[in-house]
């Protein structure tokens, strides 16, 4: 006798796949995507349409497969949101596509000389556990709005750096 997940397993497969929200038994739950939730911008939400703008840029909040994600558009004017640069763990404040400009949490070595984290904005990306800030550009594509005060060099030295680790 054929199993029943054994037939949806087949037919899932004979199919394509099972479409987001599709049911191929009532006794199964919907699924869900995560691309339908709010973008996170330094805790805010925004609502998937939305549009923000941080750094020079306009943001759009839309979804892929990952979930919630900001698209980068043109030229914005002064900033709309929060900037407080990269400057913790953008799991739960960010959404995937957001940027910041660097600060010292995001200071790195290579062998022993310290690449400061100040020099570049970076963007947050999805990863298997998560997010993670990654270096997208140097700092000069960020416009800092009028009185904000770009860091211009990182309180950590080259002597913290020890065979590619920060200490």
């Amino acid at each position: 006798m054929i199993k029943p997940l054994t037939m949806l397993a087949a037919a899932v497969l004979a199919t394509g796949g099972l479409g987001v929200g599709t049911v191929a038994d009532s006794r199964l739950p919907v699924a869900e995507t995560r691309a339908d939730s709010a973008c996170l911008w330094a805790g805010g939400a925004h609502p998937q349409g939305s549009e923000v703008v941080a750094g020079g840029f306009t943001y759009t909040c839309g979804g892929d497969a990952a979930g919630p994600h900001w698209f980068r558009g043109g030229p914005g004017g002064a900033s709309t949101v929060p900037n407080p640069g990269a400057d913790s763990n953008p799991a739960g404040r960010f959404s995937a596509g957001a940027r910041q400009p660097g600060t010292d949490y995001d200071d790195y070595c290579v062998g022993d000389e310290l690449i400061a984290g100040v020099e570049d904005q970076f963007e947050a990306v999805p990863t298997s556990g998560g997010l993670l800030w990654k270096s997208a550009g140097p700092v000069s594509g960020w416009t800092f709005d009028p009185g904000v005060v770009q860091p211009k060099s990182s309180t950590r030295s080259s002597g913290l750096c020890r065979d590619g680790q920060l200490l």
